[in-house]
């Protein structure tokens, strides 16, 4: 592995590359750094990540850097004042309530002890302790009191329609309006207090903002750069639709928030991409964008040298099966809107069938969860958990599969665009088995590639595994049948639309023409037969 120090200045330009997770995750921006850098940029990918000394590596030739994240601004959920106004009897905090009735049942525990010691039937111990008595029932019968008010509290606290929170919310936006994520979520500074110096000693000539939080860092981050005369372009990447996604932030306020944020920004982009032509007409529609967002699809890498030296590892041996046993492989994200769950239930129905998901880690309470159902029914033996390979490692890896699974549920975020995974299926040969979301159920459809059932229902979702084991060369010979849908859905490709885009913002950092061969047939100066 190559020190992140050998900086070659490049003769095309400078990008700093932003992503607001670990980046090793992230398959996307790591193509996209190796691709870009290997196409003569010079790369710098910027991600976060908590362990106190962070790390710095080569991806190829791009230059990867962990920074620190300190979430200094996340917003106390639990003031005082907050709490009087909406629930006067609960306590500030969960953690005071749940210290309360732990005290009421250490004093129940010690008063029937003390019944029960020696001397505790005279006259004097027994009216003590009829006295401790009925202290103990009106203690515990107002802590539970204040205890419910917590409960309630806690709850209101998470739910948008409460009507503090939406006369709140209301408040601020109207105030505010675009602005109004800095008084809603000001946790959103302490990314740009973690990215902005690294970028301005960087003196890049493109940004390249990876999603939602990273715009508004790299918006800043230009600003100040034209603020000293320097010429920097922005280039904002949207994954998402973010009002159609299901939150993942803590509260009612995070999605308004970041949805403010990505308003207030979207105008600051010299040039958008996304992942599909239906989310590129959304972002049109939603910021007023002055040209369609460019689509670079998420498709794996399928050419070029491995990033690493170790050989793909052999899915059927990890989990530990023959060839002739059927595999049905989930890879990605892991949550509850991922729909994971159905593919335990279908198990007892399905008895030949194992399940490998391969997923960030096992120790998650949504996968815990799925392992704890898998042994309830009697199955957790044909279900296996493993993880990530490197990005350019996916498609051969799981091309040991029988069918490759995407049970994601109905968000409006689903419904638009062909996701990571759907290309690296498609890339392992694999038939694939997808809900009904608009995008990935209508392209199943018209290959024939898979089958589609309708999301979150199990004798459904049953009929399409069923019809694949059933028949799997059939859904196969579609790779076979149209070579050009893979050619499309490879990376290779897409990095090339991704490099026009940045040529289109720089010109003077055009590739450099292939010289023209010699009409007089002369050899050129160290060329060989």
């Amino acid at each position: 592995m190559q020190n992140e120090d050998e900086t070659v200045p490049s003769a095309r330009g400078r990008i700093v590359m932003l992503v607001d997770n670990d980046i090793v995750r992230d398959s996307r921006v790591q193509k996209a750094a190796k691709s870009i850098a290997d196409a003569g940029w010079e790369v710098h990918l910027l991600g976060v990540h908590s362990a106190k000394r962070p790390r710095t590596w080569m991806l190829g030739s791009a230059h990867v850097r962990h920074l620190k994240l300190h979430h200094t601004l996340l917003r106390n959920r639990h003031s005082v004042w907050r709490a009087a106004l909406r629930r006067p009897l609960a306590y500030a905090h969960p953690n005071v309530a749940n210290y309360r009735r732990r005290l009421v049942q250490s004093r129940r525990a010690d008063l029937a002890a003390s019944r029960l010691a020696p001397g505790a039937g005279r006259p004097v111990r027994r009216t003590w302790l009829l006295a401790r008595r009925v202290t103990a029932k009106l203690q515990a019968r107002w802590f539970a009191l204040r205890a419910r008010q917590t409960d309630s509290l806690a709850k209101a606290r998470g739910n948008p329609r409460a009507p503090v929170e939406r006369i709140t919310l209301k408040f601020w936006q109207a105030l505010l309006g675009d602005r109004a994520w800095r008084v809603l979520d000001r946790n959103l500074w302490d990314w740009d207090s973690a990215y902005g110096k690294v970028i301005d000693q960087l003196e890049p000539d493109i940004i390249h903002a990876n999603d939602f939080r990273m715009l508004g860092v790299g918006a800043r981050a230009a600003r100040r750069a034209r603020a000293k005369g320097r010429t920097v372009k922005l280039v904002w990447d949207a994954h998402e639709f973010l009002p159609g996604i299901r939150p993942w932030g803590i509260g009612s306020r995070w999605l308004p928030a970041m949805c403010a944020h990505e308003r207030e920004y979207a105008g600051d982009a010299d040039a958008v991409v996304t992942v599909s032509e239906e989310l590129a007409d959304k972002l049109v529609a939603a910021h007023g964008l002055r040209h369609k967002p460019t689509v670079v699809l998420n498709a794996p890498v399928t050419e070029g040298e491995p990033t690493g030296d170790e050989p793909v590892p052999d899915l059927r041996e990890l989990c530990g099966v023959g060839p002739d046993t059927p595999i049905a492989v989930y890879s990605g994200s892991a949550s509850v809107q991922r729909g994971l769950d159905i593919m335990i239930e279908a198990l007892p129905r399905l008895p030949r069938l194992h399940v490998a998901l391969i997923v960030a880690t096992a120790r998650s309470e949504y996968v815990q969860g799925l392992r704890a159902r898998a042994a309830e029914l009697g199955v957790d033996d044909r279900v296996h958990t493993l993880p990530y390979v490197p990005f350019d490692q996916v498609a051969p890896f799981l091309s040991a599969a029988d069918l490759g699974v995407i049970p994601i549920h109905h968000w409006p975020n689903h419904e638009i665009a062909l996701i990571t995974k759907f290309f690296e299926y498609a890339h392992a040969r694999l038939p694939i088995i997808v809900s009904d979301v608009q995008a990935m159920g209508d392209m199943v459809k018209a290959t024939g590639q898979g089958e589609v059932f309708h999301a979150q229902d199990l004798d459904d979702y049953v009929r399409a595994v069923e019809a694949v084991l059933g028949d799997p060369q059939r859904y196969r010979a579609v790779y076979d049948d149209r070579p050009d849908l893979l050619h499309e859905w490879t990376w290779e490709a897409q990095a090339e639309i991704l490099d026009g885009v940045y040529t289109g913002l720089l010109p003077s950092a055009a590739k450099p023409s292939a010289p023209a061969p010699s009409a007089s047939g002369d050899q050129l100066i160290g060329a060989q037969d």
